[in-house]
């Protein structure tokens, strides 16, 4: 069985949805550690209540990425993690992880990319005035927002959206569409090949 390890530094809304396709049987893998950078993030308590392992890791502790993903690593090969899920992590990843886990690192971002990269997706895309914004599963590469696209989904913006209700109709899609592409992972059906992956 494969194992997982999801990455986060927030609320956690992400986790929770892998968490229930978890437990559904959806996804056959085991959720074997949640790790993260801020020791108040709500997603441990997620994890917790679930009874997954977490461990947390301070950044101000390492003066550089690579130093904090080499401690990251230590956690991953102790419980022989197969898969990193990046869900509202919100460091970039160093060549130290990315070597190690080269296509085994997922994050979802969003916005449909290569539109609205950065931390701002959501607004940027609402202040922008585009019609259709929406949400990216993705290999994370060396580069920021960046890697082959797994799945996408498209968000109509309406003109009675706010920037609340918009974010609203973008999480909906990403509890749905994270773990798809996590599902796809485990029963080994993506197929990278250079910037396109395809579903066999």
């Amino acid at each position: 069985m494969i194992n997982i390890a999801v990455f986060c530094s927030g609320f956690g809304s992400n986790l929770q949805a892998i968490i229930r396709a978890v437990k559904k049987e959806k996804i056959k893998a085991s959720l074997s550690l949640v790790l993260s950078d801020n020791k108040q993030a709500y997603a441990l308590k997620r994890a917790k209540k679930a009874g997954i392992k977490t461990a947390t890791i301070d950044p101000a502790l390492f003066k550089t990425l690579e130093d904090f993903d080499t401690e990251a690593l230590k956690y991953l090969e102790q419980e022989k993690i197969d898969l990193i899920v990046l869900a509202g992590f919100m460091r970039i990843i160093s060549p130290v992880l990315i070597n190690q886990y080269k296509n085994r690192i997922l994050n979802i971002h969003p916005a449909l990319l290569p539109s609205f990269k950065g931390t701002q997706a959501i607004k940027d895309a609402f202040d922008y005035g585009v019609k259709i914004t929406g949400v990216t599963v993705h290999f994370v590469d060396e580069r920021m927002d960046h890697g082959p696209i797994i799945l996408q989904a498209p968000v109509k913006i309406d003109d009675n959206d706010t920037l609340g209700s918009l974010e609203k109709k973008i999480h909906k899609i990403e509890h749905k569409l994270y773990p798809e592409a996590i599902r796809l992972f485990v029963e080994g059906k993506l197929k990278v090949e250079g910037r396109g992956v395809k579903i066999v």
